[in-house]
């Protein structure tokens, strides 16, 4: 049975939908023992791959993005030559740490916005049709946004245990029955595909 408000596949004669808590109809209270009829909609999870390529693209738009109004301004007024940018790698100053601080915080802004703005994903989810929702298909808040953000890419600034975190944390999207990372879980959130037929999330 499909339920009539997230979409999702629901089995075994449950009385709500486990994801979204809608009350399911009682097949039996329908004339002839039938359910009414109506349009059955499922619900379409972006697997890893999708997630990959539209990560790559984002990766791009945000670091020309943060180049030029972040990272080259910043370096410029505190003297560091624009030639050898791989400076922030070695130096360890307090002009350095605050060049990083404002390019995770670029970051932080970037993705947390545009997951939580009317087009619920950032640019590359934008071009793959991918759109972040929260467990019953509405657009998420931006304090979720940011939620969502630390308990994935936020994490993975943390020497050592945040690269094998985050490595983690992605495979978890290729793994779990409804394509979720740790941070999809941790804060109540999927990645859900627009197919040329349906609604966003869902086809038909």
């Amino acid at each position: 049975m499909i339920c009539p408000k997230c979409g999702a596949e629901v089995t075994g004669g449950v009385s709500t939908c486990p994801f979204c808590s809608e009350p399911i109809p009682d097949s039996s209270s329908a004339p002839g023992g039938t359910t009414p009829t109506r349009v059955a909609t499922r619900v379409v999870y972006a697997g890893l791959w999708w997630r990959a390529l539209a990560f790559v693209i984002d990766l791009v738009i945000f670091c020309f993005g943060a180049a030029v109004l972040v990272l080259m301004p910043m370096l410029k007024h505190a003297g560091i030559p624009l030639d050898n940018p791989w400076v922030l790698m070695n130096m360890r100053n307090r002009q350095v740490l605050a060049i990083n601080l404002a390019i995770v915080m670029a970051m932080w802004l970037f993705w947390a916005v545009m997951e939580s703005s009317i087009w619920q994903g950032t640019p590359g989810k934008r071009m793959l049709r991918i759109y972040v929702t929260d467990l019953t298909g509405k657009r998420i808040t931006f304090a979720r946004a940011c939620g969502r953000f630390f308990a994935g890419r936020g994490i993975s600034f943390v020497p050592l245990f945040g690269s094998l975190y985050y490595l983690t944390d992605c495979l978890m999207a290729g793994l779990t029955e409804r394509k979720q990372a740790v941070h999809d879980m941790v804060t109540g959130c999927l990645v859900v595909r627009q197919l040329p037929s349906g609604r966003p999330g869902q086809a038909r």
